[in-house]
């Protein structure tokens, strides 16, 4: 009996002692710290207790238009930028979102402070598009997509929009302007 106790006083230990603290700031394919692709927008004020929450909201539920909801530290600095699903729904879930605080990394660690080449490093590239400003880098792996300003290019590159743009043509310390998780459900 005396073993027994103790045998499950050990396990319990064990198994109190596995659980793995979420890290607020960490991105993958389906959570960004506390976020996750099924947290509806009802429950962004307890995820985001410390931060300001800030919506906007049309007017006009029927105009169709974005409804894009922005996270701010305190300090006032945006954080995140929030799409929903479904404009002017708390039951909605997110479809998208843009990190801009260099806080949150992936978990190969990259975030806005890191360069193309950190990019390639850590991920397989899906796909390279020529946007009028800037250039898209997807990452099919995490469902991300991230945006190099045209600046960050050698000058014969920044206004060809017919250009396929490939790995070769972006330099390696081009930096990250910001970047998109992208869930579909």
């Amino acid at each position: 009996m005396h073993k027994l106790i103790l045998s499950l006083i050990f396990l319990s230990v064990i198994f109190t002692s596995c659980k793995k603290e979420q890290n607020p700031f960490e991105i993958s394919k389906h959570h960004i710290g506390l976020l996750t692709d099924s947290t509806q927008i009802k429950d962004l004020k307890t995820i985001f207790i410390n931060d300001s929450i800030s919506k906007y909201t049309s007017g006009d539920e029927f105009a169709g238009s974005v409804n894009n909801i922005e996270i701010f530290k305190k300090s006032g600095e945006k954080r995140l930028i929030l799409t929903p699903q479904n404009s002017l729904d708390s039951t909605s879930v997110i479809e998208s979102i843009q990190i801009l605080d260099p806080e949150y990394k992936t978990t190969k660690g990259i975030s806005t402070l890191s360069t193309f080449k950190d990019i390639i490093t850590a991920y397989k590239i899906s796909k390279i598009d020529n946007l009028i400003n800037s250039v898209a880098i997807y990452v099919n792996e995490i469902n991300a997509s991230f945006v190099i300003d045209k600046k960050e290019l050698p000058a014969n590159l920044r206004f060809d929009l017919d250009l396929k743009f490939e790995e070769t043509h972006i330099p390696d310390n081009a930096k990250i302007k910001y970047f998109f998780l992208i869930w579909n459900n």
